[in-house]
């Protein structure tokens, strides 16, 4: 029986490797390894290392070279679990969900490292396999539909697609770290104007999005999960944000690693677009939306077939089934990065989906209330909205009776929550906050102890501000 290699020899092997800054030759490896192994036994180490996609091969024959995968900004899938995220709020999960919580948050040291297996793909069958049990699905159901005459694809996105664009937009570039807040998303969509103080490429981001939204809804009768709307909506996304412009809507060919996980990406092209196309050819063969939604969300990032923005992809590619079939979208409303992430992690490193299932129920619950007349059946009220309630109301009181335009009303949202409400709850006050405010009309502000002719002179200010012209050029590049 072949000796059991372990992770602390691999890992030396690796750190050997890595003192060669341009490639380390056979020869050079084993003269510099402090015991001795036959040529055998250090090409089938190497081997391992390779198919784990660790580590990097180039040249030929003796010219041959191995290297440690090249990870930089613009090619990492950042998973961020660092302790910017430590004191983040966690959503209810099942028991499933919560072992998965605990065996991701541990030390990476302590968690095994995993690379990808395509026996995961390969033992889901469309219509026969599920995720989601069906007592969810019909849960599901019942939250999305919103009619039940038949309509052309697309009509409902259509109908609050404005709404849609900001939404979307900003929590899913939220879930990669973009720090515009939602108020400052608006203005960047409607206005075309850019948030002061704040990097280009996070601009750029948001405007990537509302593109790439604007092509699922548009094209509705033509989307579907195939290679002309998965890679075209890579392409959109990724646009101006590659180190490699050619590598927009294009598979990968180079190995890529991911930050804050023990998983490591298939490494072999021709293997890449063989499980891409199955997962393509699965995802179209699976008759309910809510399912389909969900596989895609499992499977895409967990391939990588690009060299980033997978996630990304795959946010939006979840919401092709709901735009065709006119039901509620999933827009990640109220999402926290951390418990997203920790879905993720658990399908990465453990192939299991209980976690991240956890998070899209609540998430497509929190989206369809949003959007649907059965937010006013959804049950208890918030009890965020109602501990904040009194703050909530005066700030806005405040941006209405001074007249705010947006900018002014952006500052002054978040100078109060930076004073006066706790830090793990400043993400989610602020975007109460812009939300209520943006939603204001003539019939409801009352309830903020608003008069008529108080309402009219900020909403003119308001209003005119929006109609200010912008120049994107000057202002993003």
């Amino acid at each position: 029986m072949p000796k059991q290699i372990s992770k602390t020899e691999y890992d030396a092997l690796l750190e050997l490797i890595s003192k060669f800054p341009d490639g380390a030759m056979m020869d050079e490896i084993i003269a510099s390894m402090p015991e001795k192994l036959s040529r055998r036994t250090v090409l089938r180490r190497l081997n391992d290392l390779l198919g784990q996609g660790r580590l990097r091969r180039s040249g030929k024959g003796r010219a041959t070279r191995y290297s440690s995968p090249v990870v930089t900004e613009t090619i990492v899938e950042r998973i961020k679990v660092g302790s910017s995220l430590a004191g983040e709020r966690y959503i209810p999960v099942s028991a499933e969900g919560a072992t998965i919580k605990q065996l991701v948050q541990r030390p990476l040291e302590a968690r095994h490292p995993a690379g990808y297996r395509r026996e995961f793909l390969d033992s889901y069958r469309p219509n026969l396999t599920w995720y989601l049990p069906e007592d969810i699905r019909q849960k599901l159901s019942a939250w999305g539909t919103i009619q039940q005459e038949t309509r052309p694809a697309g009509t409902y996105a259509n109908q609050i697609l404005n709404r849609l664009l900001i939404d979307l937009s900003w929590n899913s570039s939220r879930l990669e770290g973009n720090t515009y807040s939602l108020l400052e998303t608006e203005q960047l969509l409607v206005l075309g104007e850019s948030a002061d103080n704040k990097d280009a490429t996070e601009a750029q981001m948001i405007l990537n999005h509302k593109a790439a939204i604007e092509l699922l809804v548009d094209q509705a009768d033509v989307i579907g999960f195939n290679n002309y709307t998965i890679l075209n909506l890579h392409a959109v996304l990724a646009d101006n944000l590659l180190g490699d412009p050619q590598a927009g809507g294009r598979l990968r060919a180079t190995i890529v690693d991911i930050g804050g996980t023990v998983f490591h990406p298939l490494a072999f092209p021709q293997l890449i677009e063989e499980c891409f196309h199955q997962v393509l050819a699965t995802a179209a063969a699976i008759a309910d939306p809510f399912e389909q939604s969900f596989f895609a969300l499992v499977h895409l990032p967990y391939l990588q077939p690009f060299i980033d923005v997978n996630k990304r992809v795959s946010r939006l590619a979840a919401n092709i089934p709901f735009i065709q079939k006119n039901l509620c979208p999933l827009s990640f409303v109220d999402v926290p990065e951390r418990v997203y992430f920790d879905g993720i992690l658990g399908v990465y490193e453990l192939n299991r989906v209980e976690l991240l299932r956890d998070v899209f129920i609540w998430a497509y619950q929190r989206s369809a209330a949003r959007y649907s007349a059965i937010r006013q059946s959804m049950g208890e009220p918030d009890s965020f909205r109602l501990r904040y309630r009194q703050p909530v109301a005066a700030l806005i009181q405040a941006v209405i009776r001074e007249c705010m335009d947006k900018r002014k009303a952006g500052q002054s949202i978040k100078q109060f929550t930076d004073a006066n409400v706790d830090a793990i709850d400043r993400h989610r006050f602020i975007e109460v906050t812009e939300t209520e405010l943006m939603s204001l009309h003539e019939g409801n502000i009352a309830r903020y102890a608003i008069r008529p002719f108080e309402y009219q002179a900020w909403k003119e200010v308001w209003s005119k501000s929006g109609r200010e012209k912008f120049s994107l050029s000057s202002k993003l590049l």
